[in-house]
């Protein structure tokens, strides 16, 4: 049975994935073989070596260690996509917000007394603002959310534009003909009223929205960003407001720095908060959480690659992890040849600077020839699967 700890509130739905008899949850077990989480920083904790996976609930993984748990060969999953409509629809709305000065109203008449109508129709001037109507939208980063942001913009009558180098083949799939390629990001800056951006936090994309794009932004610029706050450089984003080039930011992610700044609007990390977003989180992360301790089988991890092979026709299976060098593949399996086992079927993938491996076998792989494959240069973990 493998003991799984829940470090936030995880969507019963989800942990329905997870009561076949396989699992148990446990509260403080520092033994537990996966663990589910959503928005926890887990950077100051220490991890057994018994630990196997962590099943991020939501998209970015910021708050989790990666390079310090791919040292010890476990797997990271997030859920991209599962929360990708709510946060969609906060973008949609965060545009009409930009432009429309609703909160500042609704703040406003809150406050009134006397001949309410009257105050209404004298005050209610200081609150007009523009329509997205046939305005241009750049949309930064065409994954999930930002292809499924800019085909509602273009049905909602703008223009889009979007910039993505890395769009996947899934992604270009799913984008309306309508949205326009932007070739350079500078490109997209110069010619949008609007931009949203839809990217994680990165090496390189940390801090990217600096003083030198706001410098051949579009006066008059509306930024919305529900992806991180560390992608835009607080001094510069003030300064930019500050000469006029930058005429509102909505974002998601509070900071000391930017609140009650005159035309910022703050929204308290509410991108995923749906309870749809909460429950197809919840059902995705455990399944593949699930899936993996089961089968050894990995979808959408962020340290390793995608790694799948069923199980039903095979009764014995290792998985094996290793650094992506020359070589590996014939060294693990001379281990196996030395034993006569036989592979029945065998999958390699690698990822960045790792790789990971399933072996089904005709026969039953000894723990001795386990320790021989661990004790390789190179390899970082085997696992014995249970059928």
């Amino acid at each position: 049975m493998f003991r799984i700890k829940m470090i936030n509130r995880i969507a019963d739905i989800g942990l329905q994935e997870m009561k076949d008899g396989s699992f148990e949850f446990v509260e403080n077990d520092p033994d537990c073989e996966g663990i589910l989480v959503r928005s926890a920083d887990m950077h100051s904790q220490d991890f057994s070596s018994q630990l196997l996976a962590v099943a991020r609930a939501g998209a970015g993984v910021n708050n989790i260690p990666i390079d310090t748990l791919t040292e010890k060969g476990v797997v990271v999953f997030n859920t991209p996509g599962a929360n990708a409509n709510g946060v969609k629809e906060l973008a949609i709305a965060a545009l009409i917000l930009s432009c429309r000065k609703i909160v500042e109203g609704a703040q406003w008449a809150q406050g009134l007394s006397g001949d309410v109508p009257e105050l209404v129709e004298k005050g209610k001037g200081q609150f007009v603002g523009p329509e997205i109507l046939g305005k241009k939208l750049g949309v930064v980063g065409l994954g999930a959310i930002g292809v499924i942001l800019a085909n509602a913009a273009v049905a909602l009558g703008m223009e889009v534009v979007g910039y993505d180098p890395g769009i996947s083949v899934e992604a270009a799939w799913g984008l309306s003909s309508q949205v326009k390629r932007a070739r350079t990001l500078e490109g997209l800056v110069a010619e949008s009223d609007f931009i949203s951006i839809h990217v994680p936090v990165l090496p390189q994309t940390k801090n990217f929205f600096n003083a030198k794009l706001f410098s051949v932004a579009k006066r008059g610029l509306r930024l919305i960003n529900l992806s991180r706050g560390g992608l835009v450089v607080e001094k510069d984003l003030l300064d930019a407001i500050a000469s006029g080039v930058v005429e509102r930011y909505v974002c998601d992610f509070p900071e000391a720095g930017l609140i009650g700044k005159d035309k910022i609007l703050l929204i308290p990390h509410l991108g995923a908060s749906t309870l749809e977003a909460e429950d197809n989180c919840a059902v995705m992360a455990c399944r593949q959480l699930a899936s993996y301790l089961k089968t050894g089988s990995i979808l959408n991890s962020v340290n390793f690659p995608a790694c799948e092979l069923d199980l039903s026709h095979s009764d014995f299976r290792i998985t094996i992890m290793n650094r992506n060098v020359p070589g590996m593949i014939g060294k693990i399996t001379a281990v196996l040849a030395e034993s006569s086992v036989n592979i029945k079927e065998m999958i390699n993938k690698n990822k960045g600077d790792v790789a990971y491996n399933i072996i089904d076998a005709e026969s039953e792989i000894s723990d001795a020839d386990i320790a021989k494959i661990q004790a390789i240069d190179g390899v970082i973990r085997v696992r014995k699967i249970k059928a």
